[in-house]
């Protein structure tokens, strides 16, 4: 007889945020407009937190600016936002980790309200989902990417979050020394998620409101260029995550391809007893041989994804879960 799960109540008080080492942690890239007013908000909402710009090769001046506004400033070289987060992540020395955009469209007054979330219900990421964002993203495009790209990770990975985009985010340190980033640029995000559903990662969201950029700040994301980078990372995770049903998938198509191509030469050699059209026979017989060899692969890498996934919930098992002390 299967047992019902039992609710537990950790009896620890909770630590005072004031007592906490918070890092808030800021990618920029050419947000001069908007940086110091980001800095100075965070600072009025935590204000025993250190607060760290990442300037990603900006030539604007974010840096200086976010220095004379009492900033941390760090630099990261490489290109794109996966390069400045994996950064932070490995540099970075906190129990807790706020992070948002330097460009303003977040509300930094519920950091605590984040933090809180985060520390009364011990998980280990909460995300600051952005409302109306998919009727308003800035962009038509933009609005219609989210929903498309969010209903898709739905049917992939999981119904655990409604806005995988989201860049404003608070981390507990065992997420954030046990994250595997691979990503470069904005898909950044979607790699979190995936990661957090793959493993079990607690976490939960919270609806901010989403601001709109100051008309002398202009957004980096390019509807078509960044669109076809997530769905390219999309594909690879799913490769990555659930190669069963990704190779499966492939296997099916060229199984169905080659049932199209040989369905008349059948239906000839029925009514005539003819085998006409040979290199026809030859090339649906290899298309499916190919989705046979296709389909075990993805069997084998299968259990092999499951042995890297009991390999991160292990890295992940290994730190200390936060009591924020």
């Amino acid at each position: 007889m299967k047992r019902a799960a039992v609710e537990t109540f950790d009896p620890r008080p909770l630590a005072d945020p004031a007592e906490a080492r918070i890092a808030v942690t800021l990618p920029c890239y050419n947000e001069a407009a908007t940086i110091a007013a980001v800095i100075a908000d965070f600072r009025a909402a935590l204000p025993g937190a250190d607060i760290y710009v990442f300037d990603n090769n900006s030539s604007d001046g974010t840096a200086q600016i976010a220095g004379e506004a009492g900033a941390i400033v760090r630099t990261e070289t490489r290109q794109g936002k996966g390069h400045v987060v994996r950064r932070i992540f490995a540099d970075i020395e906190a129990d807790i980790y706020v992070m948002a955009d330097g460009d303003g469209t977040y509300d930094a007054s519920l950091a605590p309200t984040l933090i809180e979330l985060m520390q009364k219900n011990h998980v280990d990421m909460v995300v600051g989902t952005r409302t109306n964002v998919t009727k308003d993203a800035g962009r038509g495009g933009h609005a219609f990417g989210n929903r498309i790209f969010n209903s898709l990770f739905n049917h992939m990975f999981g119904r655990q979050f409604s806005d995988i985009f989201s860049g404003y985010r608070v981390f507990s340190r065992r997420f954030v020394k046990s994250f595997p980033a691979i990503s470069a640029g904005f898909e950044i995000e979607t790699e979190m998620s995936v990661h957090s559903c793959q493993i079990g990662i607690p976490t939960l969201e919270r609806p901010t409101p989403y601001g709109v950029r100051p008309e002398d700040s202009s957004s980096k994301l390019r509807t078509f260029r960044d669109g076809f980078r997530i769905l390219a990372m999309f594909m690879m995770l799913a490769k990555e995550t659930r190669p069963a049903a990704f190779f499966g998938a492939i296997g099916l198509a060229l199984t169905f391809l080659a049932l199209c191509l040989s369905a008349p030469i059948a239906l000839t050699y029925l009514e005539t007893g003819l085998v006409p059209r040979f290199p026809t026979v030859i090339l649906s017989m290899g298309l499916v041989i190919i989705a046979t060899v296709t389909a075990v692969c993805g069997l084998i890498l299968d259990s092999l994804a499951r042995a890297r996934v009991e390999a991160k919930r292990s890295v992940f098992l290994s730190y200390p879960a936060g009591d924020w002390k």
